[in-house]
């Protein structure tokens, strides 16, 4: 099955389906028409949707590895979803917990959290583990794009 998220219009509220491959583009409501901007949010996704998404975006794509229980990474979460709203449109940020998707986690050797992968075309580009400025995480997107 394909990976879709639903985004309700902000003007009449229809529910309307989005495909990974328009992420980050503008879309419009199927009643009304109305514009429905790119993700301004970190998607939690599972192994079927990280694949798909890193497969089909058209821009560099943010991963932040993480769990629950991690203080670091709770630390770093209010960061993380503030660069998805700043750069809605230029990335999309994809959160992937360690403890429900560890075959993710081992595909990029994570061994300590936070851990943040910014993928191009598919491919790794950057990889950093522990907390990092949102200015530097910002510049690695920047970089890969």
């Amino acid at each position: 099955m394909a990976f879709s998220l639903i985004r309700p219009c902000p003007s009449c509220g229809v529910r309307n389906r989005v495909g990974a491959r328009h992420l980050t583009a503008t879309a419009r409501c199927g009643s009304c028409k109305t514009p429905i901007g790119p993700v301004a949010e970190p998607l939690d996704v599972d192994a079927a949707a990280f694949d798909e998404i890193v497969r089909d975006a058209p821009v560099p794509v943010l991963v932040d590895f993480w769990a629950e229980w991690c203080g670091p990474c709770r630390m770093a979460a209010p960061h993380v979803k503030e660069l998805a709203h700043q750069m809605a449109g230029r990335t999309i940020v994809l959160k992937v917990n360690t403890e429900s998707h560890p075959d993710v986690a081992a595909r990029f050797g994570v061994q300590a959290i936070p851990t943040f992968v910014v993928l191009k075309a598919g491919r790794a580009v950057k990889q950093h583990a522990g907390l990092a400025p949102p200015a530097e995480m910002r510049r690695w997107i920047e970089q890969a794009g």
